[in-house]
């Protein structure tokens, strides 16, 4: 798996606060990472490291295989949290002045913007004051801009914020787009649906720690529980008496003449097994299994490293930065 970002222990230190103590976490290219956290949990400071605005106390950032430097700037694109646009100033000329200090031309920006703003649907909007606009459409203009000079990095930090749900399905098609181009997308975020729809791999922070980490898929399945959902119609009594004394009924519902019951399977036991034992019993009509949500996870494991100092193995990552450079 070749990176294209590659943080190795990185120790970040406001007066008393740690923000981030010995954090590594590696970003294939050409992929969608997720960054995920709590509030507080390391996440903003890493990313402010990852774009130059403060320095690491401890560690190595490296881009393509080479230390950070000054001059990756111009590869990487940011979209903060906190939003910021001037608002006395007409929407495109001010996208016009933001696509330059990228160091775009005048003329290359301008083609770019309108295209972008035609796609955005925001076009009539080009000479307003940006004071105008909705918060939705003031998101649109500033992932414009941090997209339009086509950096190999991109790094959005919960960029679906104030969108409603077809906005929001247009950005995620614009950054799986932007992947299948070959820019990598880091990609921070509350919202673990969409996680778990457009994320290849995550990184999850908490308590300045990395404490879990690797591939969305693979994570979902070490998190599985052996629970099964089943279908069937049939007398309950005789279902629960064909399960073994170490296969646990979690609970059970009837409508319309079926009942969908949760079975969690006792160790070294497969669906076949449980299969065999209820057929005899009732008409099964389907069988499936609980696969975790990223979300289910991801309070698992920030109530459980809440209650230990030591890391868990698995990999996963987020935080955020107060106006006085200290963690909320």
């Amino acid at each position: 798996m070749q990176s294209i970002l590659r943080a190795e222990n990185i120790v970040k230190q406001y007066a008393n606060h740690r923000a981030l103590d010995g954090v590594s976490i590696e970003v294939p290219k050409g992929s969608v990472f997720g960054l995920l956290g709590p509030n507080g949990a390391g996440k903003t400071s890493l990313i402010r490291i990852i774009n130059q605005i403060t320095a690491p106390d401890e560690g190595m950032i490296y881009l393509d295989g080479e230390p950070l430097k000054e001059s990756h700037v111009e590869q990487i694109g940011y979209l903060p949290e906190e939003r910021g646009l001037y608002k006395k100033m007409e929407v495109g000329e001010q996208a016009l002045y933001l696509a330059q200090l990228k160091g775009m031309s005048k003329s290359e920006a301008k083609a770019k913007l309108k295209e972008w703003f035609k796609k955005f649907d925001i076009s009539p909007w080009w000479n307003k004051k940006v004071e105008e606009l909705s918060k939705g459409m003031a998101q649109k203009v500033q992932f414009i801009v941090t997209v339009l000079h086509e950096p190999k990095l991109l790094i959005l930090d919960e960029p679906f914020s104030g969108f409603d749900p077809i906005n929001t399905n247009i950005v995620k098609k614009e950054i799986l787009r932007l992947k299948e181009e070959g820019a990598t997308i880091i990609l921070s975020t509350h919202n673990m649906g969409s996680v778990e729809e457009i994320c290849e791999h995550i990184a999850l922070i908490n308590n300045s720690k990395k404490i879990l980490g690797g591939e969305v898929n693979q994570i979902q399945q070490d998190f599985k529980e052996g629970i099964y959902e089943l279908k069937f119609k049939g007398n309950m009594i005789a279902f629960t008496n064909a399960l073994w004394t170490n296969c646990k009924l979690l609970d059970h519902k009837e409508n319309d003449g079926y009942t969908t019951a949760r079975v969690k399977l006792g160790e070294n036991k497969s669906p076949n097994d449980l299969l065999k034992a209820i057929v005899p019993e009732v008409e099964v009509f389907g069988l499936t299994e609980e696969i975790p949500s990223m979300n289910e996870i991801f309070i698992k494991q920030v109530s459980s490293s809440a209650d230990t100092s030591t890391p868990l193995s698995v990999t996963a990552s987020d935080d955020k930065e107060s106006n006085n450079q200290l963690d909320k």
